[in-house]
Order: structure tokens, then sequence, then C-alpha cells
């Protein structure tokens, strides 16, 4: 699931399209793109897919949640707006519910081959076909060590089930999306880049005749991609992959890429927009210093400090894991240093 954590705009950034459409509208956003706008139930209220025309039809980038409210939107546009168009392939960015939610859906209704990047299909599925809950037990062990109360941590373990109510399966077969393809959509060739960080293999798509740059939830205008730690791998340092991972779009794409996210509203200033994100989360890890000097703190200590707003089960399990990401990568670089109190929680001093 997408999750994001405040980050203002960086001022300088140019919005060709002030205003989004309306959820379930669709707008034309570059020559030969549609943007479609679905309506998401969380604090992040809408997700945006978008249409690329190929093959005398168009290629689908995304799908929204997997739930009957988007596949009724779907099903409005492809009655309306979309009516006698034929879709021809179905691209996921990243395995959370609101990109890959209705994909087993449309690629059954509409004869879709799937591409997505190996990883994001295999993480997609195996959290799909854990129906029995077999991971629950790691990830209370887990949420232990960052100081979690109990009641938080059922709430946080009970919000992981939702993953199977907002997906519809994954087709059994799907093809390879890898960083230095070339996909070809509608006589137009895109290459295929992969970033971690928010989630583990994101495809992002860059057109450089057009300098269009499909940049998922890597850069978006006005929020910081939610950038975890999850229990499967709890010393992992998804930040420092996600600060690589800026850092090899700067280096790589042009400023004036009209970039077009899946969420916010599509804009131009890469480069000013992606050192905003980086000194974002160099300040939390400055926050984060500071607070650790007086004393040792565990991550649900940290978790008021970073985040001065009242959260839900849903936004905790997110600040957690964020928290946690911006912990290791501090323990990474020597920044801070780690011991386990008797109660098993994880305390962080500064070294």
């Amino acid at each position: 699931m997408s999750s994001s954590s405040p980050a203002a705009a960086a001022a300088g950034l140019t919005f060709p399209q002030a205003t989004p459409p309306e959820p379930g509208g669709l707008v034309e956003i570059a020559p030969g793109v549609l943007w479609l706008r679905l309506a998401l139930p969380f604090a992040l209220n809408h997700v945006n897919i978008y249409l690329i025309e190929d093959d005398g039809g168009w290629a689908v980038l995304d799908t929204g949640l997997g739930d009957d409210e988007t596949r009724a939107a779907w099903e409005a546009v492809l009655a309306g707006p979309l009516a006698g168009s034929r879709l021809t392939r179905l691209i996921v960015t990243h395995f959370h519910p609101d990109h890959v939610g209705l994909a087993g859906w449309l690629c059954e209704r509409h004869g879709l081959a799937l591409h997505m990047s190996q990883t994001e299909y295999l993480f997609s599925l195996s959290i799909q076909l854990d129906r029995a809950g077999t991971a629950d037990e790691q990830l209370r062990v887990f949420h232990r060590t960052t100081g979690l109360n109990e009641e938080q941590i059922e709430q946080v373990v009970g919000r992981g089930h939702s993953y199977l109510k907002r997906t519809t399966g994954l087709p059994p077969t799907f093809l390879r999306l890898m960083a230095g393809d070339r996909l070809d959509l509608g006589g137009r060739g895109f290459d295929v880049s992969t970033g971690g960080g928010h989630a583990p293999e994101q495809v992002m798509l860059f057109q450089p005749e057009s300098k269009l740059f499909f940049s998922a939830d890597q850069v978006l205008a006005k929020i910081s991609p939610n950038v975890s730690v999850w229990s499967m791998e709890p010393e992992a340092d998804p930040l420092g992959l996600y600060l690589s991972s800026l850092a090899e779009i700067r280096a790589t794409l042009p400023e004036d890429a009209f970039v077009v996210a899946c969420h916010n509203l599509p804009f131009y200033g890469l480069h000013r927009r992606i050192d905003e994100l980086a000194a974002h989360h160099q300040q939390r890890c400055g926050e984060i210093l500071d607070a650790c000097r007086a004393e040792p703190k565990s991550a649900a200590d940290i978790i008021p400090i970073l985040f001065r707003r009242p959260l839900d089960a849903h936004q905790t399990g997110f600040a957690v894991g964020e928290v946690v990401a911006h912990l290791n990568y501090m323990m990474r670089r020597r920044e801070l240093s780690r011991e386990t109190g008797r109660d098993g929680i994880h305390l962080y001093r500064v070294r």
C-alpha cells in the first residue's frame, strides 16, 4: 500500500494541468496519453492511472484498488469515454494494491498480458497466497522490537490482511520488465528503469523523444513516498536504496522531463524535486540524531517526533516502518548504534 509523509512541494515546480480530472474522468495529459484518476479510501485519496496509445488501442499503466468501487469506476470509463476502444496490455509499476489491485480482473476480462518486474510480481503473489496469515507471528516479533504496545501491534497485524480484500489476484504468467529494457508502445520506445525504497523493484518508464517520465511513486510532486522496513527483512536499508535511485534518476534524466506520477499532479522540475526529497530525508535523520543524543530511543519513541499528527492503525504501520528505515540507514552510516533491552526492544543512541 502506498503511504506518504509530509514533504511540501519544492518551490518552482510547474504544473501544466493545475486541476486533476474528476474521479473516473479522463483528460489527455500528453499526446497519446490519457490521465484517469481513481478514488482511494485513505488520507491519500487518489491514484493516477495512465492509458498510453498502443497499436490502435490503449496500454494501461496501473489499476487502482481491487474493490467494488474501483471496478465500477473502470466499468463506467470503458462504457463511456473509452467505449469502442481496445485495451492492449497492462503494465503494473509495483505490488501495492492501489497499483496492482485490479490486475487479475482486468487481465482476465480483456485478455491482457501483464508486464511487471519479477520482484514486484512475486512479492504481490506471496502476499496473496498467504491466506492463512503465516507471516503474522513474524510481524508481531518485528514490531515488539520497535516498542509498539500490544494493542498497536495487533492493529498493525490486522491491517495487513486488507491486502487480500483489495487485490483480485494475478494472472499465472507475466512478461518481465527489467532495468535497461526498451518497451515499444504504439511505435514509441520507452526506456525501462527500476528503483528500490518505496517498493523492491518499482518500474518507471521514460520516452526520450518527448521527455515523458512515468515516475510511478518514486518521485511525487507534493508528498514523499513511504520508505519502510518490513518484517521479512528487518535489517534492510530501503532508504539507502531510495536515495541511490533518486541520484541515478537525477544523473540520467533531464531537468525538463515531464513527470507524470501515480499521485499528485504531473509536473516539470524533476531535479529540483529530487533535491527536495533527498533533503527531506536528511532533515529527518538530523531530527533523529537530536532525539537520540539525550537518551536512547526506540522506534516507537521516535514516531511522534517525526509524525506530529495523530495516526490511525493504517498510518502507524507505515510510520514505524519508515522510522526503522531511517534508523537502519543511520546505523549503516555509523551515526547510530543499537542495543537490545531485556524487554527485547531495540534502543538507538548516537555513536
